[in-house]
């Protein structure tokens, strides 16, 4: 019997990995930028987990999202979808629920009944609504992505009409040109992300009340969350784990191999 099963979740901008027992229990959990080379970091996780006592070649390991495919050494690749569904519910510990993932180039709408993936959305073609629109105007304000949602909870009454990056970012200029305070912007930039993953979610709503949770690299900023709540009209769960539902699904992929 196999000793450990690892999870890779090889996103855009950060790598997961999670390492479990055959209980399901989590023994290792670690993240790190992807940097230019999905290659590369592959082969760092690979060291990492050596550094641990974890042989990958004598693990089960499978691996998931944007750079999947550039891990040698697993038995298996999953897509993005199926290990955030099992992820979330594993760190939910429930089977139905309607699954709201940030990322760093996309954002995934997920409905989830008896555990199973009954439909999605994906907002893969531009990054409106993810963390790095979130980054983009965080630099054009000299301010963390952290920094931004905490001003933003300060602020009010200030929006950002455009849905595109790029112009939303020269509108932000625009803002700050004018005078307008860092707050009152920060919120609009919040806002902004908010109302674009709202208008995705509630085309995959059942118009009852459902449970509705949050992962991916933005669940941890909790302004994020409470804006989020307020517009959908409902409590949205998160949880520490929430950035790692993506590999704790892979690694529960590859208990089941």
């Amino acid at each position: 019997m196999n000793k450990y099963f690892i999870g890779i979740d090889i996103g855009s901008t950060c790598a997961k990995t999670v390492v479990m027992n055959h209980e399901k229990e989590i023994l290792h959990r670690f993240l790190q930028p992807t940097g230019w080379s999905s290659v590369d970091t592959a082969k760092q996780i690979q060291e990492t987990l050596m550094e641990k006592g974890i042989l990958p070649e004598k693990s089960v390991v499978v691996a998931t999202g944007y750079g999947r495919v550039s891990v040698p050494y697993a038995a298996k690749c999953v897509t993005e979808i199926t290990c955030h569904a099992k992820g979330a519910c594993y760190i939910h510990k429930n089977e139905n629920m309607l699954l709201i993932d940030i990322g760093g180039q996309d954002t995934k709408i997920i409905r989830i009944e008896n555990g199973m993936v009954t439909d999605f959305l994906m907002n893969d073609k531009c990054s409106a609504g993810t963390g790095r629109f979130l980054e983009v105007m965080a630099n054009t304000l000299s301010l963390t992505p952290q920094d931004l949602c905490e001003l933003a909870a300060k602020g009010n009454g200030t929006s950002i009409s455009s849905m595109c990056t790029v112009f939303a970012e020269s509108e932000v200029i625009s803002l700050i040109g004018r005078g307008e305070s860092r707050e009152n912007i920060a919120f609009a930039v919040i806002d902004s992300i908010v109302q674009k993953v709202v208008s995705q979610a509630t085309r995959l709503t059942n118009g009852q009340e459902e449970c509705i949770c949050l992962t991916g690299g933005l669940c941890d900023y909790s302004y994020l969350k409470k804006s989020l709540g307020e517009s959908l009209k409902t409590d949205v769960l998160t949880d520490t784990d929430g950035r790692y539902a993506g590999a704790i699904g892979a690694a529960i992929a590859a208990i089941t191999i």
